[in-house]
């Protein structure tokens, strides 16, 4: 009778372990922002771009604007699910009690290539940091999509009170605006803007082997551009990036990279020359520079590395594709492919993990063959332009992965 009595009590139990067991326990411990996998952010294959657009209402008020690019053509709204919040800082848990979810009739407007949310926020006034989070699950295989961005931080200088907008009325979501497009800026009881014009040009970055100081511009160039009135197109017409303000007192702007139409792929065969360094001997890049014809230069460059033209045709698809994915992704003031960040994804392909920190950014790559990891850790930098400038943590120890990874390009065996 004890015995029978005691097996009823243990068999529940035991089910409970064997529960347990199936699922491991790191599937019942807390997301944060710090460890969130937010890898799909920087996928080739991604079927959606995120993004939040905050606007400074007051001084702990935000209008979120959350417009969600649709990468995948003919999407149906219930495919995904999106939700979004306000975390206090990368260490609160991402749970159903603050995640707000967004349906069919939160979209303000949506277009051919656009749902768009907006939210208005309200930050308590004992809080001293303030991060928005938008989440998009795709309810047929399970992936999620991330985007944060903070509104009270020590990396973000305020926030501007208006914002440009394409012409379906969607709110502008690059960092770079092709030249004589035109867009609109709005504010509320705006009237004017003011344009200041940077027509500075950078290099490429040093190789994350490299660890002396790359040279530093001593002096960067301004020119102010006078105001022009909101609520009207306006182009910006000039190579170098922008700099728009509705108070030239304070310290809150926009920052927008002004590009060629050709822009975010390769503009022509001097460009070309120029993007090929990352994967090039000192004295190859020297030759293509100094030659006369560009397209016979690079011509022979590519098949020099390949001895096979349709291998090689392969190989210069595949390496632009990069890039403009590079330029897609991570343009700020520079164009993305002279970013460190941008550096290495044209290198070494979208990381398999990325991970954030209030003051930083960490890629891993898993290596095919082996359970080794790769790692590669951006600190981020305070900038007025931008709250999301980063410079890689360069180290000797990146230079046989780096090598390797050169050598798999040239040998055209590169695949993402």
């Amino acid at each position: 009778m004890i015995r029978k009595k005691i097996t009823k009590k243990i068999i529940p139990y035991l089910g409970l372990l064997l529960i347990l067991a199936a699922f491991p326990f790191k599937s019942f411990s807390q997301e944060t922002l710090e460890t969130l996998n937010q890898a799909l952010r920087y996928s080739r294959y991604s079927r959606l771009s995120l993004k939040i657009l905050p606007i400074q209402v007051e001084n702990k008020k935000f209008i979120l604007q959350m417009p969600v690019e649709k990468i995948e053509m003919d999407i149906e709204f219930d495919t995904y699910q999106f939700a979004y919040a306000v975390l206090s800082g990368f260490q609160e848990p991402i749970t159903d009690q603050n995640l707000i979810s967004l349906t069919k009739d939160d979209i303000i407007r949506e277009t051919e290539y656009h749902y768009y949310f907006e939210k208005t926020v309200t930050i308590p006034e004992s809080q001293e940091m303030a991060f928005a989070l938008l989440k998009a699950t795709d309810t047929r295989q399970g992936d999620v999509y991330y985007y944060h961005i903070d509104l009270i931080s020590p990396f973000v200088f305020g926030h501007p009170n208006f914002w440009a907008y394409y012409r379906d009325g969607i709110p502008f979501d690059q960092a770079f605006v092709i030249q004589k497009d035109p867009i609109e800026f709005k504010g509320r009881g705006l009237i004017e803007f003011h344009n200041f014009h940077y027509p500075t040009e950078f290099d490429p970055p040093l190789p994350p082997m490299e660890i002396r100081p790359a040279p530093v511009t001593r002096e960067i160039k301004v020119d102010y551009k006078g105001s022009f009135l909101a609520n009207l197109p306006k182009t910006f017409d000039e190579d170098g990036y922008y700099f728009i303000q509705a108070d030239t007192n304070s310290t809150q702007g926009m920052m927008l990279k002004s590009v060629p139409e050709t822009f975010p792929r390769v503009k022509d065969y001097d460009e070309m020359v120029e993007m090929v360094v990352y994967i090039s001997t000192r004295r190859e890049h020297e030759t293509l520079k100094e030659a006369e014809d560009k397209k016979i230069a690079l011509d022979q460059y590519w098949y020099s590395l390949t001895k096979d033209e349709e291998t090689a045709r392969k190989l210069i698809k595949e390496y632009f594709k990069q890039i403009e994915f590079a330029n897609i992704m991570f343009t700020d003031f520079k164009e993305g492919w002279k970013t460190d960040r941008g550096m290495v994804f044209t290198v070494m392909g979208p990381p398999n993990e990325v991970f954030f920190r209030l003051n930083g950014e960490i890629w891993s790559y898993v290596s095919p063959d082996s359970n080794s990891k790769i790692t590669f850790t951006f600190a981020r930098v305070k900038n007025i332009l931008t709250p999301n400038y980063y410079i890689l943590n360069r180290s000797r120890a990146l230079q046989p992965d780096w090598f390797k990874s050169i050598t798999t390009w040239r040998n055209a065996q590169m695949v993402f």
